[in-house]
């Protein structure tokens, strides 16, 4: 059996004492967690129960308390090339077109002027935005823009994605499109990616597992299996297999979460 690509090991986060609370806060108390090569892994849970530390401390943006998390065997002590991040603001530069957003990480890097510029076609075209390549991210929409924030993530070749509700903030049928094209695009490639999402639809569509984490302090709940084929259409969002595991996932989330209000 292959080493995960991604290793979780009783990792603890307490952040510490502000304002009037005197004893901290505890994100996350002892997670542990493997996800293998090529997985999809989308992670779900009421507000508070650590989804984004998790994630920040895979990002290398955030260190454990206690525990440790690692990739490829290596403990994370900061951000690197091999795990593309991306979040649901865009974080684009306004003052750089789509194709220049694009080729930015390849070019602090140092991958050289023509690759870069081949790779970012071939990474815009993938995310359907070659007409706008030469656009500013003002004359783009939501959707757009996180397409861009899409490609310029898998322009730098990571072998993780890292995605932060990604399509949170945009209307619901842009959500569902960009939902199908990234498993499309997952699909040709099979970059390991961990997916944080609200939305317990959105959790069990794009999945190979879904990891449902309870708050107060953040923890795995339960971890739900989906058996689901690929591609994933919209005949299988509306079919019975896929209501019965969204009905399972949602009661795993309401139930613990409703224990605590």
């Amino acid at each position: 059996m292959s080493a995960p690509k991604i290793l979780v090991r009783d990792v603890v986060k307490v952040f510490p004492p502000a304002g009037r609370d005197r004893e901290g806060f505890t994100a996350l108390g002892g997670v542990s967690l493997e996800i293998a090569d090529h997985e999809f892994v989308t992670v779900v849970g009421p507000s508070g129960c650590g989804k984004s530390t998790l994630l920040n401390i895979l990002a290398g943006l955030e260190t454990p308390t206690g525990g440790e998390a690692l990739v490829d065997g290596k403990a994370v002590d900061g951000p690197g090339p091999e795990r593309g991040v991306i979040f649901q603001q865009y974080a684009l530069f306004p003052w750089l077109t789509v194709r220049e957003n694009v080729e930015f990480g390849m070019r602090s890097t140092g991958v050289p002027k023509k690759e870069r510029r081949e790779r970012a076609e071939h990474f815009i075209r993938l995310v359907g935005l070659e007409r706008f390549a030469d656009a500013l991210p003002k004359t783009l929409s939501g959707g757009m823009k996180q397409r861009c924030a899409i490609a310029r993530a898998y322009a730098v070749n990571p072998s993780i994605l890292l995605m932060d509700e990604p399509f949170g903030a945009l209307d619901a049928l842009t959500r569902v499109r960009l939902q199908e094209q990234l498993l499309q695009t997952w699909s040709s490639d099979r970059r390991t990616v961990l997916f944080i999402t609200h939305d317990v639809d959105e959790a069990v569509f794009l999945a190979n597992r879904v990891i449902v984490m309870a708050a107060r302090p953040g923890r795995i709940h339960e971890v739900v299996d989906v058996d689901l084929p690929y591609p994933r259409t919209e005949d299988v969002r509306l079919s019975p297999e896929f209501r019965e595991l969204r009905n399972r996932v949602w009661q795993s989330v309401y139930h613990q979460d409703h224990k605590r209000t």
